[in-house]
């Protein structure tokens, strides 16, 4: 063992052993005592406790109306979800059938295409195919612009109304 460890483990067996000589007086905190003073009874004043007693009413009123509009609007913004997550559901089902509808026709124009005899021929059924396809294509983006605003106004016409309803109320 060296020097250093030594004299390292003698000084923890000497704190561990150590015990407070009875010359060494103990430190104590000082006591003592608050004085008390008497509070003087005031009586509040009976318009002071009117006006008081005034205004936690109305604080509750205002408690009350605020929670009223407050679930009248969650009401509102669940009603206002629900209405555009269906919406949604119906664009996605057109949006399915759609292209389950242009799908179906380039399988039958791919089959049509194979029995062909000539160029000519394929030319005449290959634009005659892309002139319906368009016209198909144009059909159905007119049809998802009419859900997508009917969508859009399902979902915000109640908002719009209630908006307008509480500007009314406040002006």
């Amino acid at each position: 063992m060296s020097d250093m460890s030594a004299s390292t483990t003698a000084g923890k067996a000497k704190s561990k052993n150590f015990t407070p000589s009875p010359e060494v007086p103990k430190f104590e905190i000082p006591r003592f005592e608050l004085p008390q003073f008497e509070m003087p009874k005031l009586e509040v004043p009976a318009a002071f406790r009117e006006f008081a007693e005034k205004g936690v009413n109305q604080a509750k009123d205002n408690w009350e109306k605020m929670k009223a509009a407050t679930e009248e609007a969650t009401d509102l913004i669940e009603g206002s979800y629900a209405t555009a997550s269906r919406g949604y559901a119906d664009y996605g089902l057109k949006m399915i059938e759609a292209m389950r509808a242009n799908t179906n026709a380039t399988f039958d124009f791919a089959g049509h295409l194979m029995a062909v005899k000539s160029l000519s021929e394929a030319v005449e059924l290959s634009t005659a195919h892309m002139r319906k396809q368009f016209e198909t294509m144009a059909e159905q983006g007119k049809e998802f612009g009419a859900l997508a605003q009917k969508i859009a106004t399902d979902t915000t016409e109640p908002l719009k109304e209630s908006v307008t309803g509480a500007f009314k109320k406040v002006a």
